[in-house]
């Protein structure tokens, strides 16, 4: 019976490695994520923001993008990108899209967004999870999570 069993697993495990390199060379390769373009109204107060409220690091752009783009570095070699020009406003709400970010401590993230009075919801999730959303000076939904 053991040895029925280890030949089942072992012929899965030779299936799931096949399949997998099928699916790299039948599919579109996706290795990882680069970036997230985010069109803003106010690129200056928009770059103030992601640097000083949310705590990102400024990425070098382009000295010709430099009056209309905006790179931070959002770790593991990502980034998001803001893109001077929007004029539509833009509308979320938590249940829709958003993007969501890990902090070191919900309570110290909470303190800090009452001390810069910056609105937020906060909510405990079905799983105990405390989630704090709040957006930024677009409109843009971000949700906390404590790691």
């Amino acid at each position: 019976m053991k040895r029925l069993f280890f030949l089942l697993l072992l012929t899965q495990l030779f299936n799931a490695a096949t399949s997998s390199a099928q699916d790299m060379t039948s599919k579109l390769g996706y290795t990882g994520w680069n970036h997230m373009a985010l069109h803003v109204k106010d690129i200056e107060a928009s770059k103030t923001f992601y640097r000083e409220i949310i705590g990102m690091k400024p990425v070098q752009v382009p000295d010709n993008l430099k009056a209309i783009r905006g790179w931070f570095d959002a770790g593991n070699g990502q980034m998001i990108h803001l893109l001077a020009g929007r004029t539509e406003p833009v509308v979320a709400d938590k249940d829709g899209g958003h993007m969501a970010l890990f902090v070191a401590s919900i309570d110290q993230a909470e303190k800090f967004l009452t001390e810069k009075h910056l609105q937020f919801h906060k909510q405990v999730r079905f799983d105990g999870v405390t989630q704090i959303y709040f957006a930024d000076p677009d409109g843009y939904l971000i949700e906390l999570n404590q790691k």
